[in-house]
């Protein structure tokens, strides 16, 4: 095989040059040149960040700072095939961890190593949105290989032994499919004598806001915000530009209902966000793509290009005079917490995804201090519908409180995972029956930051009133330990937090330290009620002391299966035996300064002075 040397030499400047050029040398594009440049040269050494630093007028501190943040810049130097294994806990439990140490094994390196040619290297990655076809993995943050087993994993080795160009694996590979098992509203898509776009938006602006304030519609992306009153405030806000922007960073694990939206219904996502432009007066648009989603940018991007040859994007879009508005994608590089609507606009406007102080708000103060609107992709597509069939009828299903359709990304132990689109006010038990699930023990409902509902629960209704979700409907039979689970969640959210905020970055780290504690003394005798009670307490501090609602929720699952599945935890204490062998302040103090594994190389989280 010809090694590139791109892999194990620092890259020049010129392939640098050529994507500043290609983004007019934007500052506010950093973070897409970043990734494009790196796609070229696979790595990004600091005389490439000084380089590019350079030739934007930037610091090259904040460009480091930008690199190092995310997960899916590499600032030392990795394969030329870099593969990242799925490691959401559906993934675990269809075998991934085995998958990959058949992988390593065959290839002769470890996780997170690059081998001795630089030819590949091996490592695990978040939740990436395929969970219903799992075990999955990521090719160089661009393409996925799906429904992995020994078979395909000793294949895919002879391919990276060979030197058999990515290019040239089986199409079978690649295949993702949409997964619908119940369709209702949203996923069956607008009805072919649905009127036209143009139809829809020659009604004033204050009519449509009018019908999605009848519709009674809520945000479908966790918090069910209101969305007229989101949008009017937007359209009130002083200031001549808005910008109205689809979050589709659906990052939280077990979810991915918007993959398919932007796959299959990308149409009624882009109608449902230009009737938002024209409701506020908006003039800009963005897609902000999750990183993971990278396979979907072509398809994307067609549709876009074929909506503005038909008049419906740009100037005079869809022959309404005066409104100008045209959508771009930005693609997200691997950050969780920039699914926070906040750090989303810093992302956009090129920096680290921290999460802003508020307020302002993004509908007073958003993009480039713009009025802006973010919503959710399922919120736009559900707007394409209520514009065109009314607010009164999205009323009219569902629940009074919570009306029309929610789509349910279902996974784990079921034996049918996939979409199920129900009414709001559908119980969980009803879902678990038709995804074919009769031994669950329990559901993680909206992912790790929503709640962990026992079978005790399971008449309960999806709906804001009850039980609120993002999407995720992960599946726990009784086989499964629920103190795992909720330790998985806990790494996950230690991984996960930007390190703005002391109670997040210190906080998840002692978490994930009590659990793993907790778990290498089961029958040893190393635990007692102690660590229980720390962990309560920590609990109580990231609940009510960090900057945005990662660190708010990130002990949520922990909280729920302490809670129901206590049983879990006191086995692996002892109550008698007080042993306070880890003192919490001492823990605290060399827990300020945490250095990391992930999968974009080392991150040093320090606490700095405020």
């Amino acid at each position: 095989m010809v090694v590139n040397a791109a892999a194990v030499s620092e890259p020049t400047a010129e392939t640098a040059d050529a994507v500043l050029d290609r983004w007019q040398r934007d500052p506010l594009a950093l973070v897409q040149i970043l990734r494009e440049t790196q796609a070229a040269t696979y790595w990004l050494p600091r005389s490439l960040l000084v380089h590019i630093a350079a030739a934007l007028g930037l610091t090259v501190a904040h460009v480091e700072g930008v690199a190092g943040f995310y997960r899916f810049f590499h600032t030392s130097p990795v394969g030329c095939v870099r593969l990242l294994f799925s490691d959401n806990i559906t993934d675990r439990m269809l075998g991934s961890e085995a998958l990959l140490a058949q992988l390593c094994a065959r290839l002769g390196v470890a996780p997170g190593e690059v081998d001795a040619q630089g030819r590949f290297s091996v490592d695990r990655c978040s939740c990436t949105g395929l969970c219903d076809q799992g075990p999955a993995l990521l090719v160089n943050h661009h393409q996925v290989v799906t429904r992995l087993d020994g078979a395909r994993v000793d294949a895919l080795a002879d391919c990276l032994l060979a030197g058999t160009p990515v290019e040239e694996w089986p199409d079978e590979w690649f295949r993702v499919v949409d997964g619908v098992q119940r369709a209702d509203l949203l996923l069956t898509g607008l009805a072919a004598d649905a009127s036209s776009l143009p139809a829809v938006l020659a009604r004033s602006p204050q009519a449509l806001l009018d019908e999605v304030a009848q519709s009674g519609l809520r945000g479908r992306g966790g918090a069910g915000f209101p969305t007229e009153r989101k949008w009017q405030a937007c359209r009130d806000a002083p200031g001549p530009l808005r910008c109205v922007v689809c979050n589709a960073d659906e990052g939280e694990p077990g979810t991915f209902k918007d993959r398919v939206l932007l796959a299959s219904h990308a149409d009624s996502v882009f109608d449902g966000m230009t009737v938002a432009a024209r409701a506020v007066g908006a003039q800009q648009g963005f897609v902000y793509l999750r990183g993971e989603y990278r396979f979907l940018l072509p398809q994307l991007e067609q549709v876009l290009a074929r909506r503005r040859v038909a008049g419906l994007l740009g100037r005079n879009a869809a022959g309404i005079a005066g409104f100008d508005f045209d959508i771009a994608i930005h693609l997200g590089a691997g950050a969780y917490v920039c699914g926070e609507e906040s750090a989303l606009i810093e992302s956009l406007e090129g920096k680290r995804g921290t999460p802003r102080i508020r307020p302002p708000f993004p509908v007073q103060a958003g993009y480039l201090g713009r009025p802006t609107v973010v919503n959710n992709v399922e919120t736009f597509c559900a707007v394409a519908h209520i514009a065109r069939r009314g607010g009164a009828w999205w009323a009219g299903i569902g629940t009074a409180q919570s009306t029309g359709t929610k789509i349910h990304s279902v996974s784990g132990d079921c034996a049918r995972p996939g979409l199920y689109e129900y009414p709001l006010g559908t119980t969980i038990a009803q879902i678990l029956d038709e995804c074919g699930a009769p031994q669950a023990q329990a559901v993680q409902v909206g992912g790790p930051s929503g709640a962990c509902i026992p079978a005790s629960e399971f008449g309960r209704a999806i709906a804001f009133e009850d039980v609120p979700s993002a999407g995720a409907f992960m599946v726990f039979d009784r086989s499964r330990d629920l103190f795992e689970v909720a330790r998985h969640f806990a790494r996950f959210f230690a991984h996960e937090s930007c390190g703005l905020c002391t109670p997040c970055r210190v906080g998840t780290e002692l978490v994930v330290r009590r659990l793993d504690k907790l778990a290498h003394a089961r029958g040893a005798g190393h635990a007692s009620a102690f660590d229980i009670e720390r962990l309560h307490d920590l609990d109580t501090v990231l609940h009510s002391g960090t900057h945005c609602g990662l660190g708010a929720s990130a002990c949520n699952p922990l909280r729920d299966t302490m809670r129901h599945f206590g049983a879990a935890y006191a086995q692996r204490s002892t109550a008698a035996q007080f042993q306070p062998d880890i003192d919490l302040d001492a823990e605290l103090s060399s827990a300020r300064r945490v250095t990391r594994r992930t999968d974009a190389g080392a991150h040093l989280h320090t606490d700095t002075p405020t």
